[in-house]
């Protein structure tokens, strides 16, 4: 019996639409979130006082990371069905000229001009609207934006992000809960930088680097704002 093998690729740039949001809201939620727990826990040395930031400024960032997505999203999304009309109504006001500019795009892709217009026939055929957003305007069902999906995806990254410095809050020492919580974040952005680029198919240790050079920064420049309020008060 003949077993016919089928060749299915999962290519990297399929997640690019849910990945962008997740890794956005983890890394915004545990680098603000953080950096808001050490600055009050600097000014004013407190597990209550740093919870209470800390919960407040989990709840805010998710509703503002859901608004933003959704709004930047929608405006993606409204851009692309303004091009896709008006490349639906060129199509069926000059359905020749339309097809003469896929072939031109085919032939400067590196085809002999017959073998352009042929493709460029079949798939004007097939679909030409499909073929015009994908080849003259670079629209794909990839790459197409989905604003809900964006919004709801920030908002629980942020929140996932979020809650694990709030954790660390709970569980550190009174005395150390500022190193506590640097500490434990920046493995946290480590992971997430790791996790990230294994996701997206790319070497681990720059985008590691990088999340965690950023967040080191932000809490480190908010602690020493939180530790000069602390004193003039």
């Amino acid at each position: 019996m003949r077993h016919i093998l089928r060749h299915g690729e999962q290519h990297f740039t399929d997640r690019t639409g849910w990945l962008r949001a997740a890794v956005l809201g983890a890394n915004d939620g545990i680098v603000s979130t953080a950096s808001l727990i050490v600055g009050v826990a600097s000014a004013s040395p407190g597990r209550n006082a740093a919870l209470v930031a800390g919960i407040a400024g989990l709840v805010a960032g998710a509703m503002s990371m859901a608004a933003g997505e959704y709004v930047s999203v929608s405006s993606q999304a409204d851009t692309e069905k303004a091009d896709l009309a008006k490349e639906r109504a060129e199509l069926h006001a000059n359905p020749v000229g339309e097809r003469d500019e896929l072939a031109g795009i085919y032939r400067r892709r590196g085809l002999d001009a017959a073998l352009a217009e042929k493709v460029a026939d079949e798939l004007m055929t097939h679909d030409a609207l499909e073929a015009h957003a994908r080849d003259e305007l670079g629209i794909s069902d990839t790459m197409r934006a989905k604003p809900v999906q964006a919004s709801l995806t920030s908002a629980a990254s942020f929140s996932a992000g979020a809650g694990l410095p709030l954790i660390v809050v709970a569980l550190a020492p009174l005395g150390y809960l500022v190193p506590w919580v640097i500490s434990a974040s920046l493995v946290y952005l480590a992971v997430l930088g790791a996790i990230s680029a294994y996701a997206g198919g790319a070497e681990l240790w720059r985008p590691t680097l990088r999340v965690t050079f950023w967040g080191a920064l932000a809490m480190l420049v908010t602690a020493g704002i939180g530790r000069l309020i602390g004193v003039g008060v």
